[in-house]
């Protein structure tokens, strides 16, 4: 018993020292630009925890022999657990493995109290008593100086290119922003997370100003360019910040002592963006999922909601559902998929595997995946709960007054862009389909073609971001042949329902993509003008061979508009 307890805790020591190794070769990789070890290292780091979980699960039904699934042995290794790790710092994040081993050891379904943590008990912040290591810089009535000390206390082996141009872009950033705000109070200081925050090629600085009687978020773009360190970008706004923490990025690296401090600050910067997303964008994904069904659980405790469709067209792949007062969306994958769907179960899995490890610029939603979920049958709605069990009968069954889930997606809702489109404004609508034509861009820059570009396959955030959510038909870029629609030879080719010339299996023809979006003739022109490129088979084609030719194409979490200095690089 007390030899499987100590296993259990030496796995968590062993992972985390591991997952903070590889965190900190971030700066390494910043400032050689080494993106494509910096990309390698994310994907290490993601897989990392599924590692610890399978091999602790083999050592202990190995250590524990005819008793690995004995209960009651479980309930006292449990118990022995609990003291073993009562006051360490990120407790939940020990208890959060070993409930991994425990489910998985015995494929449990819903919850068992007696053999494992409860989600729902498990609230990471609500013992966290000290605050996040921070960096302090006061104002004695220069915020040029004040900047000056901060900037210049980030240490990288590359040179800075122009320290004072950077300052001075800080500066003036700020002053602007609290005028604009009319915030004339003078900043008294300003604390910023004593790690650098890390994401692809380019590195944060985290922390906020602080007046006598406001808090504004502070978040600083560096960019390590050919001739050497500079600011790219500077945001103060709670939404532009948000972004940059988006669920739809790639998680940061940054090497924190105790992450629930982290999330404590993180949530003062954004108040409005839920714990489970800040635990998951610092790389703690599975304590992410952790915390999501905690909210969840604690929602459904609390509303008389029932589970109902999401809004939007009814998938061909997947039965999507939600609860309106509660912004995440169920995905449950349908035993059988109509035409003109040609791809199985397996390859949708493997496509939802490749996005949680890919570089989601902004522009991919990350689903999390859930195995083995229970919810009272009575909490979702007739036609619901019967479309579950006729179209996905393989993953969904009933279990007395509970539906059980072997296997579903959750991700946050958004309004999918073909509703949104309907009760837009001319220039809001006009906006998000700009939008949609960056999204396809940043999305063919990381090595996905999307596939499907139907509108519904889209969503708008409530920052008016558009992002795409459905990924049975998406794939890498290089993975397909972009091709030009050949020359007809007569008229009456172009009268025929089916194409007059041969079209392979990975063929795509970007320039009939224009004809199946449903924007109306104000955003398809307003669409071409900006993005005309996007149909055509040269651009695809150039992205393909930059992609093969090894190049990272950046993909920034913020608009153009607030790079001021980055264009001297």
């Amino acid at each position: 018993m007390r030899l499987a307890a100590r296993r259990i805790a030496g796995a968590f020591a062993e992972y985390n020292a591991e997952f903070r190794a590889i965190t900190r070769r971030a700066p390494v990789r910043f400032d050689a630009r080494d993106w494509k070890g910096g990309q390698r290292d994310a994907v290490e780091r993601i897989e990392l925890y599924d590692v610890f979980v399978t091999r602790t699960v083999a050592e202990l039904r190995e250590m524990l022999g005819g008793q690995a699934q004995d209960r009651s042995l479980w309930t006292r290794i449990r118990a022995d657990f609990a003291a073993r790790i009562e006051g360490l710092p990120d407790a939940e994040f020990i208890k959060t493995l070993f409930s991994s081993i425990s489910r998985r050891l015995f494929g449990t379904v819903g919850v068992s109290p007696d053999i494992e943590f409860v989600a729902t008990d498990l609230d990471p912040l609500a013992h966290v008593t000290s605050t996040v290591t921070t960096n302090t810089y006061i104002n004695h009535g220069s915020l040029a100086l004040l900047f000056e000390d901060l900037l210049g206390d980030v240490r990288f082996r590359s040179p800075w290119k122009d320290l004072d141009n950077s300052i001075r872009h800080v500066t003036t950033e700020v002053q602007t922003h609290l005028a604009v705000r009319g915030e004339q109070r003078a900043v008294q200081r300003v604390e910023v997370i004593r790690p650098v925050f890390y994401q692809i090629s380019r590195a944060y600085i985290v922390g906020r100003l602080i007046g006598r009687d406001f808090l504004v978020p502070l978040v600083i773009a560096l960019k390590n360019s050919d001739g050497g360190m500079l600011v790219d970008a500077v945001m103060l706004a709670e939404g532009d910040v948000s972004i940059v923490f988006s669920f739809s990025r790639s998680y940061f690296h940054a090497d924190l002592e105790h992450v629930a401090e982290a999330v404590v600050f993180l949530r003062s910067l954004m108040p409005r963006k839920p714990v489970s997303e800040l635990f998951t964008v610092l790389g703690r994904a599975r304590q992410g999922k952790t915390e999501r069904y905690r909210e969840i659980m604690r929602h459904l405790a609390g509303t008389p909601d029932r589970f109902v469709h999401a809004p939007g067209e009814r998938g061909l792949v997947m039965v999507c559902f939600t609860l309106p007062s509660f912004d995440v969306v169920f995905k449950v994958i349908r035993d059988r998929f109509p035409y003109p769907k040609s791809v199985v179960r397996e390859e949708v899995l493997a496509k939802y595997r490749l996005v949680f490890r890919h570089d989601r610029a902004g522009r991919l939603v990350d689903a999390q995946e859930f195995r083995r979920l229970r919810f009272p049958k009575a909490l979702f709605a007739p036609e619901l709960r019967a479309e579950l069990l006729a179209e996905a009968s393989l993953t969904v069954r009933e279990a007395g007054e509970h539906l059980v889930f072997d296997h579903m997606y959750i991700e946050r809702r958004m309004t999918p862009l073909n509703l949104f489109l309907r009760t837009a404004s001319p220039a809001a609508a006009e906006q998000v389909a700009l939008d949609y034509g960056q999204c396809i861009r940043d999305l063919a820059h990381t090595h996905i073609f999307p596939g499907d570009l139907l509108l519904k396959n889209f969503g708008v955030t409530r920052h008016g971001r558009v992002i795409f959510y459905d990924y049975d038909e998406l794939c890498l870029v290089t993975d397909c042949q972009f091709r030009d629609v050949p020359q007809s030879s007569n008229p009456e080719d172009e009268m025929r329902g089916e194409p007059w010339f041969y079209v392979g299996e990975h063929d795509v023809f970007p320039e009939t993509f224009i004809n199946f979006i449903g924007f109306d003739a104000a955003q398809r022109a307003a669409l071409l003008r900006t993005h005309g490129e996007i149909f055509t088979a040269r651009f695809w084609q150039q992205v393909q061979r930059r992609l093969l030719e090894g190049e990272v194409l950046e993909v920034l979490p913020y608009h153009p508009h607030r790079v001021r200095i980055a264009s001297s690089a």
